[in-house]
């Protein structure tokens, strides 16, 4: 397994600041100093779920960040040094099939990522040139993410794809985290989408044989997220040469292998759904 180096966003403004994002790094410190000013003045968010009526009712609780300590303050979350604690209570009416559910085992890699020549409804195809799965869930995963997984009961397994498109010019990692619980499931969707950068997953580096070029550190990058009954399923999309051009194919070939692998993820872990 060899992850790469993580990407900055493609083109879209910091969601803290609305400012760019750039690779220079005394900018990328300022924007950082004002993400951290601005995540003080937050207390609370709720974790919103995608994928059909059960993940929704799931990941409707509430999400509370503390300061480390148990006790909530006007700090949401501490400075990027530092991962707060995430307590995640599940709402009164979540799904009575849930228990049943959590007792299957965690998806393996064959169901996440079944075919090597995937083929989407818009008739877009692509190949998976890779495929990595562990149950060391920290080896593929920024350090502030791997910290927050150490706080609860458990990531069961990572598994990641690569694919590229026709023309081989893009790279996109989907990544599926499959936890014990529900509620560290949510946790990780809900600070993954306030701040993608910082809690993010590795993209996987093209195998030698792939006859794919490694994407330059710090290119710019689409992230997305998506979370099922029990998973978090993350899409990193770069086009492999770094370029920033054609944000608009590379966030949909993107977001197309995303719902991809959701639509596996969620057939595997409710197929009541189906």
């Amino acid at each position: 397994m060899s992850f790469g180096d993580q990407g900055m966003p493609y083109g879209a403004p910091d969601p803290y600041t609305q400012q760019p994002y750039t690779q220079d790094p005394y900018t990328q410190w300022v924007v950082e100093q004002e993400r951290i000013r601005r995540r003080r003045r937050t207390r609370r968010a709720v974790a919103a779920g995608v994928g059909g009526i059960l993940v929704a009712a799931i990941t409707a609780g509430t999400v509370l960040y503390t300061d480390g300590g148990g006790a909530a303050d006007d700090v949401a979350a501490p400075p990027s040094s530092a991962v707060p604690s995430v307590t995640v209570s599940l709402p009164s009416d979540a799904p009575s099939a849930l228990p049943s559910l959590l007792a299957r085992p965690v998806i393996r890699p064959e169901r996440a990522f079944p075919e090597k020549s995937v083929r989407l409804a818009d008739g877009s195809r692509y190949e998976r040139v890779d495929l990595a799965s562990t149950q060391d869930c920290s080896e593929g995963v920024a350090p502030e993410l791997a910290a927050l997984l150490a706080q609860g009961q458990g990531c069961e397994r990572l598994t990641a794809a690569l694919f590229t498109d026709a023309e081989r010019r893009s790279q996109v990692t989907v990544t599926v985290l499959s936890f014990r619980t529900v509620q560290d499931a949510s946790s990780v969707f809900a600070m993954a989408s306030m701040d993608p950068v910082t809690y993010q997953v590795v993209s996987l580096d093209p195998p030698p044989e792939a006859g794919l070029p490694t994407v330059p550190p710090g290119s710019a990058g689409v992230f997305r997220r998506v979370m099922t009954v029990r998973s978090v399923v993350f899409a990193n999309g770069q086009w492999g040469d770094g370029s920033e051009a054609d944000e608009a194919a590379i966030t949909a070939e993107t977001e197309g292998l995303l719902r991809y692998a959701n639509d596996n993820v969620v057939a595997y872990e409710d197929p009541s759904s189906v």
